[in-house]
């Protein structure tokens, strides 16, 4: 590994900034720090491959401040940030770095920020403008944003603006700044994608790799316990109660999973929010601040809504639901061990998950610990640890002179001596949270190393959870559990209604929604078979054409009947619906044109010889026309 310089001032930036880091405390300069600023100094672009955590901001906010005019009121350094939460980190930081440059401003513009304020602020003629693509989008658009004088773009985390589907935004935004302009790309991986816009747009970049051992760092400890979907909420209660920490960020897959999980720890007495999508951004901002002020402990947090956060108290990444893909799991623990701060993740895997381990070892380069789930023993000795030390501290404190004449006066009234007097008040003492924690027998039995089979035997009987039909191997290796949805092709229901009102509803990712099949009267759906029950109970209530899914497990012929494929209106269903519409008229006999089959077959009886006339003449009937008729 490239070992850090003695110091910015041999780097050749501008007075007051190397003034400004040294009132910050920044000693020496950090690896990614010491390869990106002498190019960007000079003008070059620079492509740039590092993990979150590693400084990179400073790597490039301190060479572009020194290449900016004070006189020009117009953006000059463009920063593209995949969240609101990173935008307003980095913002704060070119805000620090420039505190000593006379009239610098910076703008941070995202999404959820009132537009009257932006309006005021651009016309101020910010500097520097760090903002989320869609928001940026949206001010070029309306002609509020002028790009004519950026001498420099950043984008910063560009896999995770690739992941959140930004590309399209990127590229338009680009195509705005002029031809002339520098351009650094940062990201922690490096997929075909980015590297495709760093090839159409980067001109003879300077690329910068930092050697590392690993790809995540090395001051963040990583473990893993293996844990079944059922008893996940019970481990994950006393690893909180074992483990050292100061701040915690639990990931969980969706946003009502962070709403679920959150409520549940805070009925146990932990003070925790939820942080996803659907928290106002007034809401997350007060969240965070709540957390970097020590007067909340734990967030709950989707992948999205904890992008950018850089909270030093945050020693401890629990990954409850273990990520989608194993690039994201770079980011979830980035969280942990900012700038050589020690860090721990945790990751939860039941045991059909394990083979997902081995993708996040090849990525980060790596091996993975294996945790044990805490003891009953062990919550209980840490939870009497802790009642000594608060003991030992609160007598060092305090005189003990009137409790001591107290206790002789106990002992004497109740007869009792000293040790039970002290049983007594320790036992009295605990009151709603018990030294000796209780089994709640969640953890217990079970062969978690076995992974679940994907199918059984018919004669094995019903299994304990899920439909009748049993989880079935899905989509990424996923069990899958099938649901009926009471809306079909009657209704006007298609398959991309339904997968719109899943993923909206519940924020799944399409990826892990199984086969749909559209029946005429209702549809099937197969889902992860580790879905929050609240999750499901709120899927019953949305709507899909005009109708609420009222989603309810699949009955075993209607599992027969989606897994074999058959087409909505076939076996008993599609006879029922053939009787009650009328026959069609038959199609005529294309071999003789003249003769045609009428709906209701004539029977069978000899013509008359007057039917057919012969050809040029006309019927004998017309003889009489005009002629009177007799009686």
């Amino acid at each position: 590994m490239t070992q850090p310089s003695s110091g910015f001032s041999e780097l050749n930036l501008a007075a007051p900034l190397v003034k400004a880091v040294t009132e910050l405390g920044y000693e020496t300069v950090l690896p990614i720090q010491e390869a990106c600023i002498p190019p960007l100094l000079a003008g070059r672009d620079v492509l740039g491959l590092a993990q979150t955590g590693t400084g990179k901001t400073g790597a490039f906010a301190l060479p572009l401040l020194s290449r900016i005019e004070l006189a020009v009121k117009a953006p000059q350094v463009l920063v593209l940030t995949p969240t609101r939460e990173l935008a307003i980190q980095v913002a704060e930081a070119f805000q620090a770095y420039a505190r000593h440059l006379k009239d610098f401003h910076v703008l941070p513009i995202y999404g959820g920020q009132s537009y009257a304020f932006q309006f005021n602020q651009l016309r101020r003629g910010p500097h520097v403008v760090v903002g989320t693509p869609g928001r940026i989008q949206d001010h070029l658009d309306r002609g509020t944003l002028d790009l004519s004088h950026i001498i420099s773009v950043v984008l910063d985390e560009a896999d995770e603006m690739l992941r959140m589907g930004f590309v399209d935004a990127v590229e338009s935004i680009l195509a705005s700044t002029p031809d002339t302009r520098q351009m650094a790309l940062f990201s922690a991986t490096m997929p075909a994608p980015i590297k495709r816009i760093s090839k159409r747009h980067l001109k003879d970049p300077v690329e910068i790799r930092i050697e590392t051992k690993t790809m995540t760092a090395e001051n963040i400890e990583q473990v893993y316990l293996v844990v079944p979907h059922a008893a996940k909420f019970e481990a994950l209660v006393r690893v909180l109660e074992t483990e050292s920490y100061d701040g915690v960020i639990i990931f969980a897959r969706t946003r009502l999973a962070t709403t679920d999980l959150a409520e549940r720890l805070s009925a146990r007495g932990y003070d925790v929010a939820a942080l996803s999508g659907e928290v106002t951004q007034i809401g997350r901002e007060r969240i965070v601040k709540r957390l970097k002020s020590g007067k909340l402990d734990m967030i709950v947090a989707t992948d999205v809504a904890a992008r950018g956060l850089d909270v030093e108290r945050i020693s401890l990444v629990i990954n409850y639901d273990i990520p989608g893909d194993s690039e994201a799991y770079i980011h979830r623990i980035g969280r942990t061990g900012r700038v050589g701060r020690y860090g721990k993740a945790i990751l939860f895997a039941s045991p059909r998950e394990r083979h997902l381990l081995a993708a996040i070892e090849r990525l980060t380069r790596q091996p993975l610990k294996r945790m044990e789930v805490p003891s009953h023993d062990a919550v209980t000795r840490k939870r009497v640890d802790k009642f000594r030390e608060d003991l030992v501290a609160l007598m060092a404190t305090q005189s003990m002179s009137f409790f001591e004449e107290l206790s002789f006066e106990f002992m004497e009234a109740m007869k009792i001596d000293a040790l039970q007097l002290a049983a007594g008040v320790m036992c009295y003492a605990q009151k709603d949270q018990p030294l000796q924690a209780q089994d709640t027998g969640a953890l217990a039995g079970g062969n978690w190393d076995e992974p679940r089979r994907g199918s059984r035997d018919r004669n094995e009987g019903p299994r304990e959870r899920g439909p009748a039909p049993g989880p079935a191997p899905g989509r990424h290796g996923r069990n899958m559990i099938l649901y009926r949805i009471d809306a079909g092709s009657a209704d006007g229901v298609e398959v991309r209604n339904i997968v719109g009102a899943v993923t909206n509803e519940s924020g799944l990712r399409n990826r892990f929604i199984g086969q749909i099949r559209i029946h005429p009267d209702h549809s099937t759906i197969e889902l992860p078979d580790d879905l929050p029950p609240a999750m499901i109970e709120h899927l019953k209530k949305v709507y899909v054409g005009g109708k609420a899914m009222q989603m309810s497990a699949a009955s075993e012929e209607q599992a027969n009947v989606h897994h074999a494929g058959a087409p909505a209106h076939a076996a008993a269903a599609g006879k029922a619906k053939s009787e009650e519409r009328p026959p069609r008229a038959p199609k005529p006999d294309r071999r003789n044109p003249e003769k045609r089959m009428t709906d209701k077959p004539k029977p069978d009886k000899p013509k008359p010889a007057k039917a057919k006339a012969a050809k040029g003449k006309k019927p004998a009937k017309n003889k009489d026309k005009g002629k009177p008729k007799r009686d």
